[in-house]
Formats: structure tokens, sequence, C-alpha cells
């Protein structure tokens, strides 16, 4: 076991694992001891690999929307963690980017969330998160397992991507922000 969150980010951040990442490695995560709020996604996009800062483009914007919260308070690692299912941009494929990495977690998911032992409220972005987090061996979509939040409250919140891609899905589905999006709000105003 990692000693401190400090010499886990050095590892990680020196981390060589896998091979042929089209930009190579350069991993993105935010962690601190204290954080209370997980945010478990997919892995850094192109964008987010140029500026080695997750979540800073118009998805983030959406998700602090969606937090209640500021940029200030999302970037404080002693409040919010941000640990992809993979912490390199893995390239783009023909629908989009590719899939996390499987050596990233199977690496570096359990060191990581040992060092967060204070999460209360884990939020999981895109199906690869949810099938880490989530393993509870159904086989459900992103829309009906989001549907079931209530299910999996107050620790465990599974989310759409905030991305604006996603806005039809928003569209189709207005129960998210009369229902889920309230709930979100104030449990993480609880935590933070």
């Amino acid at each position: 076991m990692v000693k401190n969150v400090d010499s886990l980010l050095t590892q990680i951040r020196s981390c060589q694992i896998c091979d042929g990442l089209p930009l190579g490695p350069r991993p993105i995560l935010q962690i601190g001891a204290s954080a209370k709020i997980l945010i478990a996604g997919q892995a850094p996009g192109r964008i987010t690999h140029h500026k080695g800062i997750p979540f800073d483009d118009p998805s983030g914007n959406r998700l602090r929307d969606w937090l209640g919260i500021s940029r200030d308070e999302f970037y404080d690692a002693s409040k919010i963690a941000l640990a992809p299912m993979g912490f390199c941009f893995p390239g783009t494929g023909k629908g989009g980017d590719l899939p996390p990495r499987k050596e990233c977690a199977e690496t570096w998911r359990k060191p990581v969330l040992e060092q967060l032992e204070n999460i209360e409220l884990t939020l999981v972005i895109g199906q690869y998160a949810l099938d880490w987090h989530i393993a509870d061996g159904k086989k459900m979509t992103l829309t009906d397992r989001v549907a079931s939040w209530q299910s999996y409250m107050p620790d465990v919140l599974p989310l759409p991507h905030p991305s604006p891609r996603n806005n039809r899905w928003l569209k189709r589905n207005p129960w998210f922000e009369e229902e889920v999006l309230p709930a979100l709000k104030s449990r993480v105003s609880e935590l933070i």
C-alpha cells in the first residue's frame, strides 16, 4: 500500500504502463485525502490532455452547474477527487474517444480508492466507470442506471456525461433535471 496521497500521485504521474498512447502518457487526476466527493469518469479527452486540467471545458461547466459549486470548489482536491478510469487520453475511434485503457484501472484504481478514505459520494460518469463502481451483475443501460438513481444514493450516483453531445439525451429525459439534479445539489451542499 502507498503511504500517502502525495507519493501515490508522484508514482501515477510518472506512469509509463500503457504502450502506444497516441499523444503519449500524461496522467491527469486530482485527489486529496480529505475529499468527500469522487467524480469517476472515463478518461481525459484530447483537449484535457493538452491543458492538463480535467473538465476545463463546456462539459466541466455543465458538471459544476449540476453540482451547484464554483470552479474553485471543484478544483479543490481537499473537497473533490477527480479520478477517471483511465488517466491518459486513450485516442480517438470512429464514434469518438476510445475506451479507457484497462491497464490503468488494473494498476491504479485500488491504490487511489484506498487513499480516498473520506469519500461519501461517488459520481459515476459513463459505462466503464459504472461497470467498476456499480458491480451488481445487472445488465442495464446508462439511462436505466440513472433512472434508478434513488437506489444508489446517498453514496453513489450514476450520471450521464455532461458533454454538449448529450443535449438530446437531456431533452429526452427531462426527469433528470427535474428530479436528479436537485437531489445531487442538495447532497453536494451537505458535503462541501
